[in-house]
């Protein structure tokens, strides 16, 4: 199947792109993520609260060894993490459904920028003080009865966006 090496993976150009988990408690939902990071050759991952860390038996079940591949790091505040972030020259996205946000689809990353963004609690979402430290939110546009997603799937989803318009 012609796949990068663990090494000649970490070696790899990856996209402009941090995804930060302002404390997601599922470790399901953590591998998944790194998972899909791993995938998309994204930057790096950012656990913050309680998210936990590798190395863990829960999160390789579903991270499958990318917990090895991705960078990652950790943060005990996410507020940290996004004042880490800017200081690096992010523009720093948070994903919740929130009054003024941008819709995802409507949402064009622009060529030579780096982007992070944040994704929340599986039931909190993102805690508001993060939210109001943000560059801008983005919000996945829906159609059905139920106004969520599984954190990991929409990482899952605003990460592909991301890789479409930024490889």
């Amino acid at each position: 199947m012609h796949r990068l090496t663990a090494d000649e993976f970490r070696a790899a150009p990856k996209i402009p792109l941090v995804v930060v988990l302002d404390n997601v408690r599922s470790l399901n939902n953590i591998g998944s993520i790194f998972r899909t990071c791993d995938a998309f050759a994204v930057e790096r991952l950012v656990l913050c609260g309680i998210s936990q860390t590798p190395p863990s038996p829960e999160i390789h079940k579903t991270a499958l060894g990318a917990e090895d591949t991705v960078a990652w790091q950790y943060y005990p505040d996410t507020m940290q993490a996004v004042e880490a972030l800017r200081a690096e020259g992010y523009t720093v996205c948070c994903l919740e459904q929130v009054q003024g946000s941008v819709s995802l689809e409507r949402f064009e990353p622009e060529a030579g920028r780096r982007y992070a963004f944040i994704a929340g609690h599986e039931v909190d979402g993102v805690a508001q003080a993060v939210v109001d430290a943000c560059d801008l939110c983005l919000e996945i546009p829906q159609a059905g009865t139920k106004h969520s997603l599984n954190v990991a799937v929409s990482t899952g989803i605003t990460i592909w966006h991301f890789f479409s318009r930024l490889r």
